[in-house]
C-alpha cells in the first residue's frame, strides 16, 4: 500500500510542489510551523531515512540543500533548520524550516494557517529559485 507521500509524488493527492528531480520530491508542509516549511522526500518509498542506501541518502541531502538555498531567498531567515523525525508518515522525509532561533523548529508550536493562494504563491516563488 502506497504511503501518503508516494501518492503525493504520483499526483494522486494534490500538494504545493516546489521541486523534484529523479531521486527526490519537495513540497510545502500543509501544517507549517513557519512560512516556507518544506518537506523533501525520496521518490523511493522507504520508512526510515537511515534505511536508504548511502547513494540515495546523498541524493536526498543534495536536493534538500538545493531546496534550502531557494527557500532562504524566498523566506529570509538566518538559517534553514533541518529535522528528520519520521514518525508521522512511514516514508522518509526531511523538514526544512526557516529559523531565527532554536525554538523555531519546535513541532509543538501552533501551526500556521495559510490560504490556498498564499500556499500557491509561496510554492511558485520557491520553485522559481530552484
Amino acid at each position: 500500500m502506497a504511503t501518503l507521500f508516494s501518492k503525493i509524488i504520483t499526483g494522486e493527492i494534490p500538494c504545493y510542489k516546489v521541486g523534484e528531480n529523479e531521486h527526490a520530491f519537495a513540497f510545502l508542509d500543509i501544517s507549517p510551523i513557519a512560512k516556507g516549511h518544506t518537506l523533501v522526500v525520496p521518490k523511493r518509498e522507504v520508512d526510515y531515512i537511515f534505511d536508504l542506501s548511502d547513494e540515495e541518502l546523498g541524493h536526498l541531502m543534495a536536493f534538500a540543500k538545493k531546496v534550502s538555498k531557494a527557500l532562504i531567498q524566498v523566506c529570509p531567515a538566518p538559517k534553514i533548520g533541518m529535522s528528520v523525525i519520521g514518525l508521522e508518515v512511514p516514508h522518509a522525509h526531511i523538514h526544512l524550516v526557516p529559523i531565527h532561533g532554536v525554538n523555531d523548529i519546535d513541532f509543538r508550536k501552533e501551526k500556521m494557517q495559510l490560504s490556498e493562494a498564499e500556499f500557491k504563491a509561496l510554492a511558485a516563488a520557491i520553485a522559481e529559485k530552484i
